[in-house]
């Protein structure tokens, strides 16, 4: 692939914005500097910098974001800012995009990308892929509670009953509860549904793709090829 155009596709700018970094000498392949703007570059495994930053080619960028809380999962936020603008601005330039959303005040593992295919295969109501999420209570939790959530609640506006996946109680005001739908505020009117409340919501894995501990909230990292197997997604 020609180099200016590379640089285009990852979001650097226009052909043209792109042409006069390579020429600025702002450009490294594989630890060299290239200022030929037309060089034809092997993308395979490749490593290239703009401005000393280093950069892996992807032909999609799909990245795993510690959301932290203030932030909407929106490209046209409306009350608080968007979670992309945690990103660097090629990108946000490339377009990517939250897979779902979570609330304002939601933490936790958050993906992002401009594949549509996985976007696809992880928002789909029939691939019924897991959600697992920690919600801190108002009231303690009881076994009843747990024995509804597991059986189906009905929630406002939805002709039947929707069951969570897993439910346990990990501590007496702290649930983890499992499902495979994405329903508006599905977690918080499961749990109003049982006559308890949700004081703060975080989550922790998807699929079999777990919040890694070393990452901080608002911190980002890309999704690797075994991230990808955890979500059961493989092109």
């Amino acid at each position: 692939m020609q180099l200016e155009r590379l640089l285009q596709k990852h979001g650097f700018g226009t052909r043209k914005g792109c042409r006069s970094l390579i020429c600025q000498e702002r450009v490294g392949v594989n630890g060299a500097i290239c200022d030929d703007p037309f060089a034809d570059v092997d993308t395979d495994g490749l490593i290239f910098t703009v401005d000393g930053v280093e950069w892996p080619f992807c032909e999609h960028a799909s990245l795993l974001l510690h959301k932290p809380g203030g932030y909407e999962c929106s490209r046209k936020p409306q009350h608080h800012p968007s979670v992309l603008e945690l990103l660097p601005l090629p990108l946000r330039e490339r377009g990517v995009q939250p897979v779902g959303r979570l609330d304002e005040d939601t933490t936790g593992l958050l993906l992002i990308t401009d594949d549509g295919q996985l976007n696809h295969v992880l928002t789909s109501a029939k691939r019924k892929v897991p959600k697992v999420y920690l919600a801190t209570t108002k009231h303690p939790l009881d076994a009843a509670q747990i024995e509804q959530l597991l059986a189906g609640v009905e929630l406002h506006d939805d002709p039947e009953p929707v069951a969570a996946a897993g439910a346990e109680i990990v501590e007496p005001q702290l649930l983890r509860l499992t499902i495979t739908e994405g329903k508006y505020h599905q977690v918080k009117r499961m749990v109003a549904a049982v006559g308890n409340r949700v004081e703060a919501l975080h989550r922790e894995r998807i699929g079999e793709l777990t919040l890694p501990a070393d990452l901080k909230p608002g911190e980002w990292r890309w999704l690797s090829t075994v991230d990808l197997e955890k979500l059961g997604y493989s092109r």
